[in-house]
């Protein structure tokens, strides 16, 4: 945990630094704007004061395992003995609706009588290492946004959240595509897609790696300028059979002209690049359920929509899931409809709302969105989209846990509701195996090299 000490010499030195910067460029906040990191914000932005109704409570920190066994878990089983403090249901809706988003309140309409919100103390579990916090801190006076070819890219940040402080909605989608995860992680997961019917259907069975040249702390801000790559994954699917063998491997840069996606498909043995890997089109990882950008709630590119920041709000979200990753199997996290209650924590905290709407000339199949970004983490947790009619289409969700190992507070679990045809999809269920999600130093550059797919494609 970052000390006082550590944090007010921080600011000190945020407003020499600022000083000289000032001379020399005109990105990021003034100095006296980014000393408030460590001090009234969070290290990482977030206000640091509880709410005015005590809901909210003041950071003090973050999640500090109880021993050193809890510390080495990958995804600890935490709050299992919390006892909800209400439950919402369709019955008293109205009584919390101007804390729900307009996608929640739909669930109720839709299932009256299984959809229900089990609302926990809040804990402000949100960490990050020190090192991540100082270059927050510098990125604060440095980061700025430049247009290349119509696409808001960032520039001068590194290593650390790039806008602790953001001026606009751009800027708050950045610091979720930026989010701190860790550097690198090995994973075992699933896919499932739940019909309208309920029945369960798993797309994905899958081992991914993945890791993050944003936070290589063994760069530099003028390499990862030079580079821009700021996401690495690999997924291979090994089961069901029929997908056994197929692999997707993603590089997300900073400039959306420069990201790469390639696919490794078995009955073809071949390896292809993906032609439009973004935006509204289906990606093979989900078996082609979701779209590039409902990835984690929003993993697109920023250049097709407008971004409108409407402010913050406190709200009632999904936050601090660790329990339900250590259920016997992913099934028994579902009913019919939508995910179990029993088994999902709701919690209030603030939350930044961004609205995207279209650009004039650039075509989506859902042309509107809002999105809810955790202050505290900068992750999505929530975000509702409508179709080119203006009706509520889907919702989005994401379920954190906290990974003190990173340390921080991580989305595991993603998906949607489709509001229209009544199915749902869940992606990334960690259930069922030691290493799950597994925290790792670092993974080899052939390991995100097109190349490697077809030797480790074999059935």
């Amino acid at each position: 945990m970052i000390t006082t000490t550590k944090l007010k010499a921080l600011s000190v030195a945020i407003i020499g630094v600022c000083s000289l910067s000032a001379q020399l460029s005109m990105a990021g906040v003034s100095a006296e704007e980014a000393a408030k990191l460590g001090d009234s914000l969070t290290p990482l932005g977030a206000e640091m004061a509880a709410s005015a109704d005590g809901l909210i409570p003041a950071w003090t920190g973050g999640y500090t395992p109880k021993d050193a066994a809890e510390a080495e878990q990958d995804i600890p089983d935490l709050f299992g003995d919390d006892k909800p403090l209400y439950s919402i249901t369709a019955a008293n809706l109205a009584e919390y609706a101007d804390k729900l988003t307009e996608g929640t309140k739909r669930m109720f309409e839709l299932y009256p009588d299984t959809y229900r919100i089990d609302v926990y103390p809040t804990v402000r579990t949100a960490k990050a290492p020190d090192w991540v916090y100082e270059n927050t801190a510098t990125n604060a006076t440095r980061a700025t946004i430049e247009e290349i070819n119509g696409a808001p890219v960032v520039k001068g940040a590194f290593a650390g959240i790039p806008f602790p402080i953001p001026e606009n909605g751009a800027e708050v989608m950045w610091n979720h595509l930026m989010f701190w995860r860790g550097f690198a992680a090995d994973m075992i997961f699933r896919h499932y897609l739940i019909t309208a019917d309920g029945q369960s259907v798993m797309t994905t069975d899958g081992e991914s790696v993945m890791q993050m040249p944003f936070y290589d702390r063994d760069s530099s801000v003028e390499e990862f300028d030079k580079d821009g790559d700021r996401w690495l994954f690999r997924l291979k699917n090994i089961g069901p059979p029929i997908r056994a063998g197929e692999q997707i491997m993603g590089r997300n840069n900073v400039d959306p002209e420069k990201s790469q996606s390639h696919v490794y498909l078995t009955g073809q043995r071949r390896v292809r690049k993906l032609p439009n890997a973004c935006c509204d089109t289906p990606t093979p990882a989900t078996a082609g359920v979701m779209s590039f950008d409902e990835l984690t709630v929003f993993s697109g590119r920023l250049d097709r929509f407008d971004w409108k920041l409407i402010g913050k709000q406190e709200m009632l979200i999904p936050y601090n899931n660790n329990a339900i990753q250590h259920l016997d199997s992913p099934e028994a996290a579902f009913d019919k409809h939508h995910l179990n209650p029993d088994h999902v924590r709701w919690e209030m905290h603030r939350v930044w709302v961004v609205e995207a709407n279209l650009k004039e000339g650039e075509r989506h199949q859902l042309p509107r969105s809002r999105y809810y970004i955790d202050e505290d983490t900068w992750s999505a947790t929530l975000a509702d989209r409508w179709d080119a009619q203006g009706e509520l289409a889907k919702t989005l969700w994401a379920l954190n846990a906290v990974i003190p190992k990173a340390p921080g507070t991580i989305p595991m679990t993603s998906g949607f509701y489709d509001l229209t045809s009544k199915s749902w999809f869940v992606q990334n269920f960690y259930v069922g195996d030691d290493h799950t999600y597994r925290l790792v130093d670092r993974h080899g550059a052939a390991e995100f090299n097109p190349a490697i797919m077809a030797g480790r494609g074999v059935r």
